[in-house]
């Protein structure tokens, strides 16, 4: 049994803490994210577009001052949490919480009034519509209630209880979904839109502040005294630099719509944003994941270097397994989603969507995993290096790239930019702290995406509609990939059964995983048996 094989007991418990978390939060992803996109939709409908145009508008000055909010309190309340729960110290974790939410709570408010009082302002400098000043100051409201939400959902993460994340994050989209398309259907337009959009927050945050509250009140079993002051240092000194990185991918979105509009058509910015609107699918999953291996890395002790490296490879490997055949899929079938979804009046929106999924074949050299590694062990400069990379490569290129190549050139640039950070995070990895990638698992990953995709692509030269291609054969695709996983010895049975054992604890997550790790199982064995028949 080589290293790769090996799944230690030792291992079991952080790994089954990690899918769990994961399981909920990609539950609890997917449910708000279907209802959002809903009632985003209907709300445009039944608004029409202008006023729609007025209701995105009036979102982007509280989007853009919430970049100044976070702090990175957030990720060190979930470092500092798992770590502290871990060590038994549940008093400090719970003051930890409980100082990072009062801290939040005062920049929230000092953002809400600069909104508020600034509202004419920065309507007529940054949206340059004076008219607009009216639904800005409404919306401001919003920002103590988003940053409220978040911290209490971070905080979640951090204490294990991921199950109340998902609650909060669905009680959100069906609360703001509900008011929002009442309002709208009683005649109050642009208001009961932005009107739902508060309120949905503000539910979400007093249901999860009372959660946490009441998940804390156990947890005051020690007179020691912790003073907000030494929280808030040792939040800020962790979380300083993963401040900087979230302000820096902040930027980028604003600094690439200016682009485009300087240098591309309103068609070729149709076309790319619709491509981006399909990030959501995979952010389903991936998002969740490095969450949950936030913690999971917190929980470990940082010189226990080969319980690291087994897990960093582990974690590795599955969110490969995960990612690369959703990304192989919506790049060969990218014609067939902008079509079924869109329409054939976005011509390019299939290129500029299969060019943005290959960012997701860096995942065998930890595009996902990295950041979490390190911000879990406490290497939070590393991480701030990766972002930093990457945003100046895309400063620095996009420009020339867009201006050459259009959106095309915007995605490539967005592109070479990752790739350069990852390189970087993943070369630190290996010499600094002697991380192996699972290399030869990761290649035959790779090689199984390109072989199932094979098959699917016949289905083209038989004419059928392209909401049949992409049904029948993302079906085939994966029993293709499913089959060749085990065949291909990338999981073995040792892990298998380490699998079921982790996921039989979480009933929902058994009911889907289980039929499929049979599969795995059955087609294990009798390849195992074939083998040694030929010997």
């Amino acid at each position: 049994m080589n290293g790769e094989d090996i799944v230690t007991d030792e291992l079991v418990s952080v790994a089954e803490d990690s899918a769990r978390g994961s399981f909920f939060l990609v539950s609890g992803t997917a449910i708000s994210t279907v209802v959002m996109a809903i009632s985003t939709i209907l709300v445009g409908r039944l608004i029409g577009s202008e006023l729609y145009g007025k209701y995105t508008l009036a979102l982007v000055i509280p989007n853009l001052l919430l970049l100044f909010a976070d702090l990175g309190i957030n990720q060190g309340i979930i470092k500092f949490t798992a770590s502290l729960r871990l060590k038994g110290e549940t008093h400090r974790a719970a003051k930890i919480i409980k100082h990072g939410l009062l801290i939040k709570a005062i920049a929230g408010v000092l953002l809400f009034l600069v909104n508020y009082t600034l509202a004419d302002v920065l309507a007529s400098v940054l949206l340059q519509r004076p008219d607009m000043a009216f639904y800005v100051r409404i919306i401001s409201t919003s920002i103590l209630f988003q940053v409220i939400f978040s911290t209490a959902s971070s905080a979640f993460v951090g204490l294990d209880k991921t199950e109340y994340h998902a609650l909060a994050a669905n009680v959100q989209a069906f609360a703001k979904a509900i008011i929002s398309i009442s309002l709208v259907l009683l005649g109050f337009g642009v208001l009961g839109a932005l009107s739902g959009y508060v309120s949905g927050f503000a539910v979400a945050s007093v249901a999860a502040t009372a959660i946490l509250f009441f998940l804390l009140r156990e947890k005051q079993d020690s007179n020691e005294e912790i003073h907000i002051r030494e929280s808030f240092k040792t939040l800020m000194h962790y979380g300083t630099p993963l401040y900087a990185s979230a302000l820096l991918s902040g930027f980028v979105p604003f600094y690439q719509s200016i682009l485009l509009s300087v240098f591309t058509s309103y068609s070729d910015i149709g076309d790319y944003h619709a491509a981006l609107n399909f990030a959501t699918v995979i952010a389903i999953f991936s998002g969740p994941i490095t969450t949950a291996l936030l913690p999971a890395f917190s929980k470990m002790d940082s010189s226990a270097r080969h319980r690291i490296n087994e897990f960093f490879k582990l974690a590795n490997k599955y969110t490969a397994l995960l990612v690369m055949p959703i990304a192989a899929l919506m790049i060969v079938f990218s014609q067939e989603i902008v079509q079924v979804i869109y329409g054939s009046t976005f011509q390019s929106a299939p290129l500029l969507l299969a060019m943005y999924y290959l960012v997701y074949f860096l995942v065998g050299i930890g595009y996902l995993v990295l950041v979490s590694f390190y911000s879990g062990i406490g290497e939070t400069k590393i991480a701030l290096n990766m972002s930093v990379l990457t945003f100046l490569v895309i400063i620095i290129l996009s420009p020339f790239l867009t201006k050459m190549y259009g959106a095309p050139g915007l995605v490539a640039t967005y592109l070479l930019a990752n790739t350069t950070g990852t390189l970087y995070g993943s070369y630190t990895a290996r010499k600094k702290f002697q991380i192996e990638f699972g290399t030869r698992s990761i290649t035959k990953i790779y090689l199984i995406s390109a072989t199932s995709i094979g098959p699917s692509l016949l289905l083209r030269f038989m004419h059928t509609s392209g909401l049949l291609t992409l049904i029948v054969g993302a079906a085939l695709f994966l029993f293709i990939y499913l089959t060749l996983v085990p065949l291909a010895k990338i999981v073995n049975p040792s892990e298998l059964k380490k699998v079921a054992q982790i996921i039989q604890k979480i009933k929902l997550l058994g009911l889907v995983g289980k039929p499929i790790l049979k599969y795995e199982q059955i087609i294990l064995s009798k390849y195992d048996k074939g083998t040694q028949k030929d010997k």
